[in-house]
């Protein structure tokens, strides 16, 4: 008698606790489950005829991050992915630390999409905060996803793991959809801000056909296809270009460089250096990176460069760099003595000419010290995407002073 009653009381215990698990899990949005992947160019060289013969139907491919940084394999992902019928989404990895900042990545981001047709919600991976309080965070995040929504006209998700969905995240950003990351878990916990998700990343070390080593797999529902896949207009230069201004320029970093030195050179600080290029880590900056400076030149003009002196410099040697003249070089910078200059010094060199080609449906322009895709993009009002396909760039962050690029 007694051992039955352990029985019954056992299975009374056992399915009260098989009803309680889905109280203890965040819900799918729907029923419907797609699998998924998301990738960067850290997984290489693609076969993604192998991937969708493995039975996936999303990709997430990482498109950008920060202001400048393009990924490397983004225009090839994105090509092949689409080719072998998946579903394409992007996303872009925020690192800004104020609204401005926000706005100008979201503005990049958007740039890079424009003319391709995608398939899914247009994703921010925010999760690097640096010193921001848990209010700053939300401003920025919530920032970027209304800017990116206004100037691309599409629907967005927020991809957060459980951690920061829990304490960091918070009130307005919680009305948009959630692609959340929790690995070693059949279903992700519960949050307190979102009800339900859209995506479920559920392992970083998945594998698949087509992948040479580890891949982020996913489970998508229906809830993250844009309403609306149709392809993402031009975006237009709606903000402001802090690399062109008058009263900034930007320089391309050397070994050995610090942000401390560049601001002594550059009369500036170390906090200016950090706010111009949403830098998170002010110790840690890297050898061929792009970063604006401020200027401050009397006479310099939009789009002009400065360079600053080295040892071993002559005027003839610096006008043979920049394709000008040692007359142009004196007359810009009120030099009396073309015989003396200093290490260290300042110099305006005045922009180089664009020169027309004989397809008068294109200009010729040759690349000058500092310049990005992005910068010459929003210069002469195309898309990166438009000169990366027109000038069969296989890396979009790596374009030299003096290449010629057809616009």
């Amino acid at each position: 008698m007694i051992k039955a009653l352990r029985i019954i009381i056992i299975s009374i215990i056992f399915s009260f606790y098989i009803l309680m698990i889905p109280c203890f899990a965040l819900s799918p949005s729907s029923d419907e489950i797609f699998q998924g992947i998301d990738v960067s160019n850290w997984q290489g060289e693609i076969n993604f005829e192998g991937v969708k013969n493995e039975g996936i139907d999303i990709v997430y491919i990482k498109a950008s991050e920060g202001a400048n940084y393009i990924d490397p394999l983004f225009e090839n992902n994105y090509i092949k992915a689409k080719e072998n019928g998946l579903f394409v989404g992007v996303y872009h990895y925020l690192t800004a630390t104020n609204e401005e900042s926000a706005k100008k990545q979201a503005n990049f981001f958007a740039s890079l999409l424009s003319g391709k047709e995608i398939d899914c919600k247009l994703a921010m991976d925010f999760e690097s905060f640096g010193n921001l309080s848990r209010e700053e965070i939300n401003i920025v995040a919530i920032t970027f996803l209304q800017e990116l929504q206004r100037v691309t006209g599409k629907e967005v998700v927020v991809y957060s793991d459980t951690s920061n969905a829990t304490n960091t995240f918070f009130g307005e950003i919680t009305n948009y959809p959630l692609w959340v990351a929790e690995y070693g878990v059949n279903a992700p916990s519960p949050n307190g801000n979102w009800e339900t998700w859209v995506g479920f990343q559920y392992t970083d070390e998945g594998t698949v056909s087509g992948i040479n080593g580890f891949v982020d797999r996913d489970r998508f529902t229906n809830g993250i296809f844009l309403s609306d896949s149709s392809q993402i207009p031009q975006i237009e230069d709606e903000l402001p270009n802090n690399s062109s201004e008058l009263g900034t320029t930007t320089i391309v970093i050397q070994n050995g460089d610090t942000l401390s030195e560049i601001a002594i050179m550059y009369n500036t600080t170390v906090a200016r250096l950090v706010e111009l290029n949403s830098i998170s880590n002010p110790n840690l900056i890297f050898a061929g990176e792009t970063i604006i400076v401020p200027t401050n030149a009397v006479n310099q003009t939009q789009d002009d460069t400065i360079y600053i002196v080295k040892k071993g410099d002559t005027l003839t040697s610096i006008a043979r760099k920049f394709n000008t003249t040692v007359n142009q070089i004196l007359n810009n910078n009120n030099i009396p003595n073309p015989n003396l200059i200093f290490v260290g010094q300042r110099l305006i060199i005045q922009k180089n000419i664009i020169e027309i080609t004989n397809d008068t449906s294109h200009l010729l322009y040759r690349v000058r010290r500092g310049d990005t895709l992005y910068a010459i993009s929003r210069r002469y009002g195309t898309s990166i995407a438009n000169i990366v396909r027109l000038n069969k760039i296989s890396n979009p962050n790596l374009i030299f002073p003096g290449e010629l690029l057809r616009i």
